[in-house]
């Protein structure tokens, strides 16, 4: 009987398991798909992609794939988000703010953007979350904020420092970028928007720009690039950082819950300066380090409850 007991007992402890597993798994994926995303995006604007090059490859493949889905759930009223709501959805987190993020990347290191972003994004959204929202913010997560605001004192210290004013300069566009991205995640708790329909319908609305890229000559100057380099940038911007780490980590949050799934977006800029050293051959400097392991104390701070 006992046996039997501890049997059924091991057997159900593992069925727990399998599905926070399959959690961690989905959630380091998109941690890593969206560190490639900034890695390509270096790399694009290396080989002579332009950022608006980079911004049809991140959405028309997918805005073309989804617009069927937003077809049938109803194009009227975007999914039932409405369109005013829609533009300015894809404003503070569609190709707006990702064709200014892709522009930094032209003035600093890969290191800065993929630290600064998320940090700045992790601050306004502690700040909209208490002034927009009324949230109550714990202790140890205003502790986490200062202490990614002194990471983030690190990195800017190497941009006055060592690139002058243009590293200030694309310092400034990434945090400017970050509390865009802020302010998205911010009205889709206000309006109650899920993250899956606002992607669908961001990837949708990016369509419209696709006549005025076409009519500029957008397409000759991709076939100049190569067949290669386009693909790897359709594979890194259209599929991984775009519906397959939303998906992954729409998994992950499933399977785990928001609070637990929130630290996979945290190790971003640790992933990106790993695949951007490997892959680039961008190696991080002493400070860049420094001010990453500060605001990952930050982020690890900014995420506790009390």
């Amino acid at each position: 009987m006992d046996q039997r007991t501890s049997g059924a007992d091991a057997l159900t402890h593992k069925t727990d398991a399998t599905p926070a597993l399959l959690g961690v798994v989905c959630g380091l994926s998109a941690a890593l798909f969206w560190a490639l995303g900034f890695a390509g995006t270096r790399h694009g604007l290396k080989v002579g992609f332009t950022p608006v090059d980079l911004l049809v490859h991140r959405y028309v493949w997918s805005g073309i794939a989804f617009l069927p889905l937003v077809l049938r759930a109803g194009i009227s009223d975007l999914c039932g988000i409405g369109w005013g709501r829609g533009l300015v959805l894809m404003v503070l987190g569609g190709p707006v703010m990702a064709l200014i993020s892709y522009a930094g990347f032209m003035f600093v290191p890969l290191g800065h953007g993929s630290v600064i972003q998320p940090s700045c994004a992790t601050l306004g959204g502690l700040l909209l979350a208490a002034v927009f929202l009324k949230e109550k913010i714990s202790a140890s997560r205003l502790i986490g904020a200062l202490v990614i605001v002194g990471g983030l004192g690190v990195i800017g210290a190497e941009s006055i420092g060592h690139i002058g004013a243009d590293g200030v300069q694309g310092d400034l566009i990434f945090v400017l970028t970050g509390l865009m991205f802020a302010g998205f995640g911010a009205l889709l708790r206000h309006w109650r928007v899920s993250a899956v329909s606002a992607a669908l319908v961001i990837n949708v609305l990016s369509l419209l720009l696709l006549p005025v890229y076409l009519a500029t000559g957008g397409l000759a100057r991709l076939a100049a690039i190569g067949i290669s380099e386009n693909a790897i940038q359709a594979l890194a911007q259209g599929v991984l950082a775009g519906p397959g780490a939303l998906y992954l980590y729409a998994v992950s949050v499933q399977r785990l819950g928001v609070a637990r799934a929130a630290v996979f977006p945290a190790i971003v800029p640790a992933l990106t300066l790993l695949v951007g050293w490997l892959l680039l051959g961008e190696a991080p400097t002493t400070l860049q380090l420094a001010g990453l392991g500060t605001v990952l104390c930050g982020f690890y701070l900014a995420q506790r409850q009390r």
